[in-house]
Protein backbone atom coordinates (compact mmCIF):
# COMPACT_ATOMS: atom_id res chain seq x y z
CA UNK A 1 0.00 0.00 0.00
CA UNK A 2 1.55 3.52 -0.85
CA UNK A 3 -0.70 5.27 1.23
CA UNK A 4 0.51 7.09 4.23
CA UNK A 5 -0.02 4.73 7.66
CA UNK A 6 -2.56 5.60 9.52
CA UNK A 7 -0.45 4.92 12.77
CA UNK A 8 3.78 4.24 12.74
CA UNK A 9 4.92 2.46 16.23
CA UNK A 10 8.98 2.43 16.47
CA UNK A 11 10.54 0.52 18.76
CA UNK A 12 8.35 0.90 21.65
CA UNK A 13 8.80 0.08 25.14
CA UNK A 14 6.84 0.09 27.90
CA UNK A 15 8.07 -0.42 31.58
CA UNK A 16 5.87 -0.85 34.88
CA UNK A 17 7.86 -0.42 38.18
CA UNK A 18 6.26 -2.26 40.81
CA UNK A 19 8.34 -0.98 43.82
CA UNK A 20 11.33 1.25 43.88
CA UNK A 21 13.79 -1.55 45.55
CA UNK A 22 12.73 -3.53 42.22
CA UNK A 23 13.67 -3.20 38.81
CA UNK A 24 10.79 -2.87 36.16
CA UNK A 25 9.89 -4.80 34.51
CA UNK A 26 9.51 -4.69 30.84
CA UNK A 27 6.31 -5.50 29.24
CA UNK A 28 6.66 -4.46 25.74
CA UNK A 29 10.26 -4.60 23.96
CA UNK A 30 11.17 -2.60 21.21
CA UNK A 31 8.28 -3.28 19.09
CA UNK A 32 7.79 -1.51 15.73
CA UNK A 33 4.34 -1.91 13.24
CA UNK A 34 2.64 0.01 10.77
CA UNK A 35 -1.06 0.57 9.90
CA UNK A 36 -2.15 1.80 6.38
CA UNK A 37 -5.39 3.07 5.94
CA UNK A 38 -8.05 0.47 5.27
CA UNK A 39 -5.65 -2.17 6.99
CA UNK A 40 -6.34 -4.56 10.05
CA UNK A 41 -2.96 -5.70 11.85
CA UNK A 42 -3.35 -8.28 14.36
CA UNK A 43 -1.51 -8.27 17.98
CA UNK A 44 -2.05 -11.66 18.81
CA UNK A 45 0.02 -13.91 21.80
CA UNK A 46 -0.85 -14.88 24.74
CA UNK A 47 -1.83 -13.61 28.14
CA UNK A 48 0.80 -11.23 29.68
CA UNK A 49 2.28 -10.63 25.71
CA UNK A 50 2.30 -7.24 25.99
CA UNK A 51 -0.36 -7.31 23.21
CA UNK A 52 -3.25 -4.71 25.27
CA UNK A 53 -0.20 -2.83 26.86
CA UNK A 54 0.54 -1.04 22.88
CA UNK A 55 -3.47 -0.79 22.30
CA UNK A 56 -3.00 0.88 25.84
CA UNK A 57 0.34 2.83 24.99
CA UNK A 58 -1.39 4.26 21.34
CA UNK A 59 -4.40 5.50 23.30
CA UNK A 60 -2.48 7.07 26.01
CA UNK A 61 -3.07 5.24 28.50
CA UNK A 62 0.06 3.57 29.14
CA UNK A 63 3.59 5.76 29.38
CA UNK A 64 5.93 5.27 27.11
CA UNK A 65 9.54 4.62 28.31
CA UNK A 66 11.24 4.55 24.78
CA UNK A 67 10.47 4.73 21.08
CA UNK A 68 7.71 6.55 19.06
CA UNK A 69 4.15 6.33 18.29
CA UNK A 70 2.65 8.26 14.96
CA UNK A 71 -1.07 9.00 14.41
CA UNK A 72 -1.49 10.20 10.69
CA UNK A 73 1.83 11.48 10.57
CA UNK A 74 1.64 12.85 14.07
CA UNK A 75 4.16 12.17 17.25
CA UNK A 76 1.85 11.34 19.64
CA UNK A 77 4.41 9.70 22.10
CA UNK A 78 3.92 11.78 25.27
CA UNK A 79 0.78 13.91 23.91
CA UNK A 80 -0.65 16.23 26.88
CA UNK A 81 -4.03 15.68 27.90
CA UNK A 82 -5.54 17.97 25.75
CA UNK A 83 -4.31 16.77 22.34
CA UNK A 84 -5.37 13.56 23.88
CA UNK A 85 -9.14 14.63 23.67
CA UNK A 86 -8.53 16.13 20.26
CA UNK A 87 -6.90 12.82 18.79
CA UNK A 88 -10.37 10.83 20.34
CA UNK A 89 -12.44 11.52 17.45
CA UNK A 90 -9.85 9.72 14.93
CA UNK A 91 -8.74 7.54 17.61
CA UNK A 92 -11.49 4.98 19.06
CA UNK A 93 -11.46 1.63 21.43
CA UNK A 94 -13.63 -0.70 21.40
CA UNK A 95 -13.52 -2.85 24.68
CA UNK A 96 -13.18 -6.54 25.80
CA UNK A 97 -16.35 -6.45 28.13
CA UNK A 98 -19.50 -5.49 26.97
CA UNK A 99 -20.78 -5.75 30.10
CA UNK A 100 -18.46 -3.16 31.96
CA UNK A 101 -17.74 -0.78 29.44
CA UNK A 102 -21.74 0.38 28.71
CA UNK A 103 -22.54 2.98 32.17
CA UNK A 104 -25.75 1.02 32.83
CA UNK A 105 -27.45 4.75 34.64
CA UNK A 106 -27.57 5.92 30.92
CA UNK A 107 -29.75 5.40 27.97
CA UNK A 108 -28.12 3.45 24.79
CA UNK A 109 -28.64 7.22 23.36
CA UNK A 110 -27.42 9.16 25.64
CA UNK A 111 -24.61 7.03 25.17
CA UNK A 112 -23.58 6.99 21.49
CA UNK A 113 -24.80 11.18 21.72
CA UNK A 114 -21.67 11.94 24.10
CA UNK A 115 -18.87 11.68 21.26
CA UNK A 116 -20.84 13.95 19.32
CA UNK A 117 -21.46 16.67 22.16
CA UNK A 118 -17.74 16.28 22.93
CA UNK A 119 -16.57 17.04 20.00
CA UNK A 120 -18.96 19.22 18.98
CA UNK A 121 -19.55 17.56 15.70
CA UNK A 122 -22.23 19.60 13.52
CA UNK A 123 -24.12 17.85 11.07
CA UNK A 124 -27.37 18.97 9.19
CA UNK A 125 -29.26 15.80 11.26
CA UNK A 126 -30.12 16.10 14.99
CA UNK A 127 -27.91 13.95 16.84
CA UNK A 128 -31.00 11.74 17.12
CA UNK A 129 -30.96 10.38 14.00
CA UNK A 130 -27.66 10.19 13.68
CA UNK A 131 -27.88 7.84 16.82
CA UNK A 132 -30.36 6.11 15.22
CA UNK A 133 -28.77 5.57 11.61
CA UNK A 134 -25.65 3.98 13.29
CA UNK A 135 -27.76 1.38 15.42
CA UNK A 136 -29.29 0.38 12.08
CA UNK A 137 -25.50 0.13 10.71
CA UNK A 138 -24.53 -2.53 13.29
CA UNK A 139 -28.00 -4.74 13.06
CA UNK A 140 -29.42 -3.12 16.55
CA UNK A 141 -33.32 -2.44 16.63
CA UNK A 142 -35.46 0.68 16.71
CA UNK A 143 -36.15 0.97 19.84
CA UNK A 144 -32.43 0.88 20.92
CA UNK A 145 -31.83 4.12 21.74
CA UNK A 146 -34.30 4.50 24.44
CA UNK A 147 -33.37 1.74 26.15
CA UNK A 148 -30.40 0.95 29.03
CA UNK A 149 -27.47 -1.94 28.84
CA UNK A 150 -29.25 -3.75 31.38
CA UNK A 151 -31.66 -4.66 29.26
CA UNK A 152 -29.39 -6.24 26.11
CA UNK A 153 -27.55 -9.74 25.55
CA UNK A 154 -23.54 -9.66 25.37
CA UNK A 155 -22.78 -9.60 21.84
CA UNK A 156 -25.71 -6.85 21.55
CA UNK A 157 -23.74 -4.72 23.94
CA UNK A 158 -20.92 -5.10 21.97
CA UNK A 159 -22.49 -4.06 18.74
CA UNK A 160 -23.34 -0.82 20.96
CA UNK A 161 -20.17 -0.84 22.04
CA UNK A 162 -18.93 -0.74 18.00
CA UNK A 163 -21.34 2.11 17.52
CA UNK A 164 -20.29 4.23 20.33
CA UNK A 165 -16.89 4.03 18.62
CA UNK A 166 -18.00 4.80 14.88
CA UNK A 167 -19.81 8.33 16.22
CA UNK A 168 -17.39 10.55 15.78
CA UNK A 169 -16.06 9.08 12.25
CA UNK A 170 -12.81 7.73 13.86
CA UNK A 171 -10.20 6.23 11.20
CA UNK A 172 -8.28 4.10 13.47
CA UNK A 173 -10.20 1.98 16.04
CA UNK A 174 -8.17 -0.09 18.64
CA UNK A 175 -10.60 -3.54 19.23
CA UNK A 176 -9.07 -4.89 22.30
CA UNK A 177 -10.43 -8.49 22.35
CA UNK A 178 -13.69 -7.92 21.44
CA UNK A 179 -15.06 -10.92 21.28
CA UNK A 180 -13.41 -13.04 23.63
CA UNK A 181 -16.04 -12.52 26.03
CA UNK A 182 -18.78 -13.80 23.46
CA UNK A 183 -20.00 -17.20 22.83
CA UNK A 184 -18.76 -18.42 19.50
CA UNK A 185 -21.48 -18.27 17.37
CA UNK A 186 -21.80 -14.66 17.98
CA UNK A 187 -18.30 -14.03 17.89
CA UNK A 188 -18.41 -14.71 14.14
CA UNK A 189 -21.41 -12.04 13.75
CA UNK A 190 -19.62 -9.53 15.39
CA UNK A 191 -16.75 -10.27 13.09
CA UNK A 192 -18.15 -10.03 10.24
CA UNK A 193 -20.05 -6.71 11.29
CA UNK A 194 -16.32 -5.51 11.99
CA UNK A 195 -15.28 -6.60 8.54
CA UNK A 196 -18.22 -4.94 6.47
CA UNK A 197 -18.31 -1.84 8.81
CA UNK A 198 -14.52 -1.46 7.28
CA UNK A 199 -15.65 -1.70 4.11
CA UNK A 200 -18.14 0.59 4.18
CA UNK A 201 -16.33 3.48 6.42
CA UNK A 202 -12.91 2.56 5.31
CA UNK A 203 -11.62 2.09 8.86
CA UNK A 204 -8.36 0.74 9.87
CA UNK A 205 -8.37 -1.75 12.86
CA UNK A 206 -5.28 -2.52 15.14
CA UNK A 207 -6.76 -5.90 16.34
CA UNK A 208 -5.54 -7.89 19.42
CA UNK A 209 -6.55 -11.21 20.53
CA UNK A 210 -5.36 -14.59 22.23
CA UNK A 211 -6.83 -16.54 19.55
CA UNK A 212 -4.55 -16.58 16.32
CA UNK A 213 -7.74 -18.24 14.17
CA UNK A 214 -10.19 -15.41 15.26
CA UNK A 215 -7.27 -12.51 14.73
CA UNK A 216 -6.69 -14.30 10.82
CA UNK A 217 -10.21 -14.48 9.88
CA UNK A 218 -10.26 -10.00 10.50
CA UNK A 219 -6.70 -9.19 9.54
CA UNK A 220 -4.55 -8.69 6.76
CA UNK A 221 -0.86 -8.61 8.37
CA UNK A 222 -0.67 -10.51 11.87
CA UNK A 223 1.93 -9.62 14.62
CA UNK A 224 2.99 -12.69 16.82
CA UNK A 225 4.16 -11.42 20.18
CA UNK A 226 5.58 -13.70 23.38
CA UNK A 227 6.47 -11.61 26.05
CA UNK A 228 6.84 -8.01 24.77
CA UNK A 229 8.93 -9.62 21.65
CA UNK A 230 8.08 -10.17 18.01
CA UNK A 231 8.74 -13.44 17.57
CA UNK A 232 6.72 -13.13 13.95
CA UNK A 233 5.41 -10.96 11.61
CA UNK A 234 3.89 -11.20 7.50
CA UNK A 235 0.43 -11.26 5.73
CA UNK A 236 -2.48 -13.34 7.81
CA UNK A 237 -3.19 -16.36 5.29
CA UNK A 238 0.52 -17.02 4.54
CA UNK A 239 1.47 -16.97 8.27
CA UNK A 240 -1.96 -18.91 9.47
CA UNK A 241 -1.45 -21.82 6.74
CA UNK A 242 2.68 -21.72 6.91
CA UNK A 243 3.40 -20.32 10.42
CA UNK A 244 7.47 -20.26 10.72
CA UNK A 245 8.34 -19.51 14.59
CA UNK A 246 8.14 -22.19 16.70
CA UNK A 247 5.65 -20.31 19.24
CA UNK A 248 3.42 -19.23 16.37
CA UNK A 249 3.70 -23.05 15.98
CA UNK A 250 3.00 -23.56 19.71
CA UNK A 251 -0.11 -21.03 19.23
CA UNK A 252 -1.68 -22.77 16.54
CA UNK A 253 -1.02 -26.22 17.94
CA UNK A 254 -3.29 -25.41 21.58
CA UNK A 255 -6.12 -24.00 18.84
CA UNK A 256 -9.05 -26.70 20.13
CA UNK A 257 -9.46 -29.89 18.26
CA UNK A 258 -12.63 -31.72 18.26
CA UNK A 259 -10.88 -35.06 18.19
CA UNK A 260 -8.74 -35.40 20.88
CA UNK A 261 -6.65 -38.10 19.37
CA UNK A 262 -5.68 -34.93 16.58
CA UNK A 263 -5.26 -32.83 19.30
CA UNK A 264 -2.23 -34.49 21.00
CA UNK A 265 -0.96 -35.29 17.25
CA UNK A 266 -1.05 -31.45 16.57
CA UNK A 267 0.46 -30.43 20.03
CA UNK A 268 3.19 -33.21 19.34
CA UNK A 269 4.25 -32.11 16.15
CA UNK A 270 4.86 -28.25 17.89
CA UNK A 271 6.69 -30.24 20.44
CA UNK A 272 6.66 -27.07 22.71
CA UNK A 273 8.29 -28.01 25.57
CA UNK A 274 6.50 -27.45 29.32
CA UNK A 275 7.01 -24.29 31.55
CA UNK A 276 7.62 -27.03 33.73
CA UNK A 277 10.67 -28.29 31.75
CA UNK A 278 14.79 -28.27 33.25
CA UNK A 279 14.93 -25.23 30.76
CA UNK A 280 12.19 -23.10 31.67
CA UNK A 281 14.27 -20.25 32.98
CA UNK A 282 14.21 -17.33 29.98
CA UNK A 283 17.24 -15.89 29.32
CA UNK A 284 17.39 -11.91 29.49
CA UNK A 285 19.89 -11.79 26.96
CA UNK A 286 18.50 -14.57 24.14
CA UNK A 287 15.36 -15.64 22.44
CA UNK A 288 12.33 -15.09 24.71
CA UNK A 289 10.96 -18.57 23.72
CA UNK A 290 14.23 -20.18 24.12
CA UNK A 291 13.03 -21.87 27.53
CA UNK A 292 10.18 -23.49 25.79
CA UNK A 293 11.57 -23.84 22.31
CA UNK A 294 12.02 -27.61 21.17
CA UNK A 295 14.77 -26.21 18.85
CA UNK A 296 16.62 -24.15 20.74
CA UNK A 297 20.62 -24.35 20.38
CA UNK A 298 23.02 -22.54 22.59
CA UNK A 299 22.66 -19.54 20.49
CA UNK A 300 19.39 -19.24 21.24
CA UNK A 301 19.90 -18.74 25.13
CA UNK A 302 22.87 -15.98 24.95
CA UNK A 303 21.71 -13.96 21.74
CA UNK A 304 18.50 -12.32 21.00
CA UNK A 305 17.41 -13.32 17.13
CA UNK A 306 16.60 -10.00 15.31
CA UNK A 307 13.58 -9.94 13.24
CA UNK A 308 15.15 -11.25 9.96
CA UNK A 309 12.96 -10.57 6.53
CA UNK A 310 11.81 -13.67 4.75
CA UNK A 311 10.38 -14.07 1.78
CA UNK A 312 6.79 -13.03 0.42
CA UNK A 313 6.55 -10.01 3.05
CA UNK A 314 7.88 -12.33 6.14
CA UNK A 315 9.66 -11.92 8.95
CA UNK A 316 10.73 -14.05 12.06
CA UNK A 317 12.84 -13.40 15.14
CA UNK A 318 14.04 -16.83 14.76
CA UNK A 319 17.90 -17.80 14.98
CA UNK A 320 16.92 -21.25 12.52
CA UNK A 321 14.06 -19.82 10.88
CA UNK A 322 15.24 -20.56 7.73
CA UNK A 323 16.90 -24.37 8.10
CA UNK A 324 13.87 -25.44 10.22
CA UNK A 325 11.00 -24.30 8.46
CA UNK A 326 12.09 -23.04 4.38
CA UNK A 327 8.95 -20.95 3.31
CA UNK A 328 7.53 -22.22 -0.14
CA UNK A 329 6.03 -19.90 -2.65
CA UNK A 330 2.71 -19.05 -0.73
CA UNK A 331 0.43 -15.88 -2.07
CA UNK A 332 -0.14 -12.95 0.14
CA UNK A 333 -3.80 -13.53 0.63
CA UNK A 334 -6.20 -11.46 1.85
CA UNK A 335 -8.13 -11.90 4.91
CA UNK A 336 -11.02 -15.03 5.17
CA UNK A 337 -14.64 -13.98 4.49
Amino acid sequence: MTSPSVLDVEDLTVEFRQSRRTPPLRAVNKVSLNIAPGETVGLVGESGSGKSTIGRAVLGLNPVHSGRIHFEGRDITRASARTRRGLSARLQVVFQDPYSSLNPARTIGQTLAEPLLAHSRTDERPIGQRVAAMLERVGMPADTADRYPGQFSGGQRQRIAIARALMPEPRLVICDEPVSALDLSIQAQVMNLLADLQRDLDLSYLFIAHDLPVVSHLSHRIVVLYRGQVMETGPAGALYTFPVHPYTRALLAAVPQPDPRAQRAQRARAGQRTASSPSAAASPRGCAFAHRCPHAIDLCHSERPPLLPLTGGRAAACHRSTELHPLPAVPQSQPHT
